[in-house]
This record gives structure tokens, sequence and C-alpha cells, in this order.
């Protein structure tokens, strides 16, 4: 059994803004399988399925980004599942938009949603599929900006390349982080010597 978490903020203010990528990504996932995400008793939505005979969760918490670490930890406690069997899809203004960075586990890089996860689950060693936003914005302005809406030609652009973000998943789900790394890697990523991040960049356009 392996999780993909998508972060973002819940209700119609947030819709379509770039902080909620991980959202998006887990709809475009969800659409692709024809799955539907389900009110859970807790602070999250759920779907669930299988493929090739792997069985998996998708959770988007609706506690709001700095409290999602709330959300998957009563997930977790109903649940008995390794964290490194847990993908967490979150934005990065760190990296140029549309551009894909894999971690295996390591601190939360600024990231509210993952700091809030990192503290509330106890550790940090859960793999992250990061989904740049870019950074154009000036000094004192990034809560604007990644609250702000993506425009209908950015929206265009990405759901093409959400195509790769499908792709990692389905590795994932099957065969866990080393083949999201491989799958990551046949398509022109480049790694570290570790093999435990990956700094170069995929851009699908």
């Amino acid at each position: 059994m392996r999780v993909v978490v998508g972060l973002g903020n819940p209700g119609k203010k947030y819709e379509l803004t770039r902080h909620n990528i991980g959202f998006l990504i887990l709809d475009f996932f969800a659409e692709k399988y024809n799955l539907e995400f389900h009110p859970s008793k807790f602070d999250f939505y759920y779907s669930e399925g299988q493929l090739e005979s792997s069985d998996f969760f998708l959770i988007k918490p609706v506690t709001y980004m700095n409290l999602s670490g709330v959300a998957l930890l009563d997930f977790l406690r109903y649940h008995e599942i390794p964290v490194e069997e847990i993908l967490v899809v979150v934005d990065d203004v760190n990296i140029l938009l549309g551009q894909v960075r894999l971690r295996k586990s390591g601190s939360d890089g600024g990231h509210n949603g993952i700091k809030s996860i990192i503290y509330h689950i106890g550790t940090d060693q859960f793999p992250r599929l990061r989904f740049g936003i870019g950074s154009s914005f000036e000094k004192g302005e990034m809560a604007g900006f990644v609250l702000g809406k993506l425009s209908k030609e950015e929206l265009v652009s990405l759901k093409k390349k959400f195509e790769l973000t499908t792709g990692l998943i389905e590795e994932f789900i099957e065969g866990g982080y080393k083949a999201m790394l491989d799958y990551f890697s046949r398509n022109a990523a480049s790694t570290d010597k570790k093999g435990e991040e990956i700094p170069g960049r995929i851009d699908l356009s």
C-alpha cells in the first residue's frame, strides 16, 4: 500500500492557485483513472485504487496548508504505512514553472505544508515531488504570488507537464521511490552521486 498526498488549501477562494499545485496534480491523476475523492470523518478527502495489483490512496488535506500534517497523522493512525511509502506532492517557488525535482527525504525547504508534516508525523524521511511554480514576485510579495490564480495560459501549459507527474506517481505506486527515480532519470533528469536528490529538471514544453 502506498499513499500520495497532494498539498493545497480548500475552498473556492484557493482553486487554481499556485499553492494548490498538489491538489491539481492529484486531480489530474484521478481523472485519468476515473477516480473520485470522498470526504472522510477527518480533515482530508481521499480516493483509493489499484495499479498493477498495487493498492494506493490519494489524500488531499483540507486543514489548510500550514496544518497539513494534522490530516496525514489522522490517516496514519488508522493505516500502518511506512513513511517511505508516502509521496508528498507540493509546489516550490525555488524551481522554474513546470519543472520537477524529487527528494527522498530532508528538511522542509521553507514550505509550511512540509514543515507541518515533519512536525506531526515526527520524521522527515518521506519522499517528495516538488513542482515548480517559479518566483516572479518582488521581495515581500511571495504570499500574494503563491496564493494568486494561475492564468489560462499557465494552466494549459501545466496540464501538459502534469503528464510527467502522472507517470512519476504511477511508478511510485507500482515500485516505490526507486522506480520513480529510475523513471525520472530515463526522462533526461540528472542525479547526484548519492541518488537522494534530483537537482536536474525536466521541462516538457
